[in-house]
C-alpha cells in the first residue's frame, strides 16, 4: 500500500460550484487585515446589479492571487496573443458599448 504524501491536499469540487458564476465586474476593497473581492454580473440597460459571489482573503493570499493571475495571464498571452483592454469613459457603460435595443 502506498504511503500518502504529507504535503498532498485533496480538494473537493461539488457540481454546483464547478458550474461557476459569470461575472463581468469585480469590486475590490480592503481593510488592515483582509481583502474583499465582490464579483458582480451587470446586464445591459439594467441599472441594478447584485453581488453574485464574495471572496475574502488575507493580504498574503491576495498577493499570492495577484502573482498567480499575472503568471496565468503571461502564459495565456504567450499562447493566444496580447489581451487588449478598451479605454472606457468613467463609470460603467450600461449598454456595454453597443446599441440599445427597442421593442
Amino acid at each position: 500500500m502506498e504511503e500518502q504524501n504529507e504535503n498532498q491536499l485533496n480538494i473537493e469540487l461539488s457540481e454546483e460550484i464547478a458550474e461557476g458564476i459569470y461575472s463581468n465586474l469585480a469590486i475590490i476593497t480592503h481593510s488592515s487585515s483582509e481583502f474583499v473581492l465582490d464579483f458582480i454580473r451587470v446586464m445591459p440597460g439594467v441599472p441594478k446589479a447584485k453581488v453574485k459571489s464574495r471572496v475574502i482573503l488575507t493580504p498574503e493570499h491576495a498577493k499570492r492571487l495577484l502573482k498567480a493571475l499575472e503568471d496565468n495571464l503571461d502564459k495565456f498571452e504567450t499562447a493566444h496573443g496580447r489581451i487588449k483592454i478598451q479605454q472606457e469613459p468613467s463609470g460603467f457603460p450600461m449598454n456595454f458599448g453597443g446599441t440599445m435595443g427597442q421593442a
